[in-house]
């Protein structure tokens, strides 16, 4: 299993959440986003501003620090 933080990741890059590493208020508010372990995201945008990721159908914006907490299982 190849699991990188998502602020490691690079535009293009896809993978599954693995798992959040947040405390409970900042899990949750992933989790109303979209972000369940398993869920398929895509970078779209990853420099110095937020993170920006597809999700499903949605682009969603993630600051730097709550993008982090993230670990995403890389598919190739």
């Amino acid at each position: 299993m190849n699991c990188l933080s998502l602020i490691r990741l690079n535009a293009g890059d896809h993978g599954k959440v693995e798992k959040i590493l947040a405390g409970s208020a900042a899990t949750k508010r992933l989790y109303e986003m979209g972000f369940n372990t398993g869920a398929r995201i895509k970078v779209l945008k990853n420099d110095s501003g937020p993170i920006i990721v597809c999700l499903g159908n949605n682009k969603i914006a993630l600051g730097r620090g709550l993008a982090e907490k993230m670990l995403i299982n890389i598919e190739h």
